[in-house]
């Protein structure tokens, strides 16, 4: 550790998307971080009872245990930790889990570096404040969509497959952006 990362906010990133987290941790580095990069939650454990963060992110869904493990042991070694949770497979329950459990805010992928540096500056609730309007079929289908492309890294034809589409009708539909 150099003298300038000890001045800097330390940061906890834990994410099993490989690409997503090396992005990621350059970015919140160029805004002041001193970031160290965990696959799992038994990767990070280990990491975050050495040298508990300032700073957290967190993937819900991963490999081994669920991110709100992380979360809790976090809170638990400092209370103070403020702690953003990332996900793909967003819903109200697991989002109030997270905030019970410690978390500061809970954001759905994909989200960029500024909107994770705004969410630390926010103070938890679990009295989140929800849409007045459920999201559209339209937006439920392109998030189904993008999360089994995901699932099967990026690969257009396994998706098509995955869901029973043709993988032309496939294409048209990731070409078009979601409504809100």
């Amino acid at each position: 550790m150099t003298d300038q990362s000890a001045d800097r906010p330390s940061l906890l990133l834990v994410d099993d998307d490989e690409t997503f987290r090396a992005v990621l941790s350059r970015a919140l580095e160029k805004r002041g971080f001193s970031v160290t990069l965990a696959a799992s939650v038994e990767q990070a454990l280990p990491l975050a009872q050495a040298n508990p963060p300032e700073y957290a992110v967190v993937d819900l869904k991963m490999e081994g245990a669920s991110g709100l493990v992380l979360i809790q042991v976090l809170h638990e070694l400092d209370e103070a930790t403020r702690i953003v949770v990332l996900t793909g497979y967003a819903s109200i329950a697991t989002a109030v889990e997270a905030v019970k459990l410690g978390a500061t805010q809970y954001l759905a992928k994909p989200a960029n570096a500024d909107e994770i540096v705004a969410a630390f500056g926010h103070h938890a609730s679990t009295e989140m404040a929800l849409d007045a309007t459920p999201a559209t079929v339209e937006r439920l289908e392109w998030e189904h969509i993008n999360r089994v492309l995901q699932e099967q890294q990026g690969n257009i034809s396994a998706t098509a497959r995955r869901l029973n589409m043709h993988r032309r009708t496939l294409q048209r539909k990731l070409a078009k952006r979601p409504l809100t």
